[in-house]
């Protein structure tokens, strides 16, 4: 007689697997965690995005073909050439802002209400330095006319060097006693301050920018 032993019946046998003592909803939370596809990060947004776009275009394969593509990018002919009208508008009324003086389209050096005012002090003189750059054309021009005025020339730039340093000094004293006067509480003055009104004041005045808004002899 066949015996089997240790048979146990198929409608007792427990999962040994699963432990009674946890609840269902613990032992649901640990299978989701160890489901596969989990564990990896949270793709970044930059990513997400760049799925979300679609594959990027392969690179051109000829210059043709690399030339058609800036040419789409581009867009038209016509396209082309309102943007650069309006580029070249744009460009033209910034200069024509900074020209007039506008504090916001000017260069750092020249914005502030200080600047401003060292600007119409040197416009309101007539300085002699001025003159320097007209006539160190005109002495050099002679000395090529007539080579023999090389020392004359030679001396008579030095005077105006000299007088142009005599005049710059002067000037920055000027300026900035005047500028301590109406801005007591600024702490631009100095030698940076002069040599401000300085590299104005050597410029010719229709050339300065921005453009004098008092002219010679006028009280500011």
């Amino acid at each position: 007689m066949n015996v089997k032993l240790f048979r146990r019946d198929e409608s007792s046998t427990i999962d040994e697997s699963v432990d009674p003592s946890v609840s269902d909803s613990e032992q649901a939370a640990a299978t989701a965690s160890t489901t596969p596809g989990k564990g990896r990060p949270t793709p970044k947004r930059r990513e997400a995005e760049g799925k979300r776009r679609g594959p990027i275009a392969p690179a051109p394969l000829t210059a043709k073909e690399a030339r058609a593509r800036r040419k789409a990018v581009k867009g038209t002919k016509q396209d082309r050439k309102a943007a650069a009208a309006d580029r070249r508008a744009a460009v033209q009324d910034r200069r024509a802002r900074m020209l007039a003086g506008e504090d916001k389209y000017l260069l750092p050096r020249d914005q502030g209400p200080v600047r401003a005012y060292v600007r119409d002090l040197v416009d309101a003189r007539r300085n002699l330095v001025g003159l320097f750059m007209p006539m160190a054309l005109v002495l050099i021009l002679s000395m090529f006319v007539a080579p023999g005025l090389q020392t004359i020339v030679t001396l008579a730039m030095l005077v105006m060097m000299v007088f142009m340093i005599i005049e710059g000094f002067v000037l920055g004293k000027i300026v900035s006693n005047r500028v301590i006067e109406r801005f007591p509480d600024t702490t631009d003055t100095g030698f940076k301050l002069g040599w401000y009104a300085f590299v104005r004041a050597s410029q010719i005045r229709k050339m300065r920018a921005p453009k004098p808004r008092v002219g010679p002899g006028d009280a500011v």
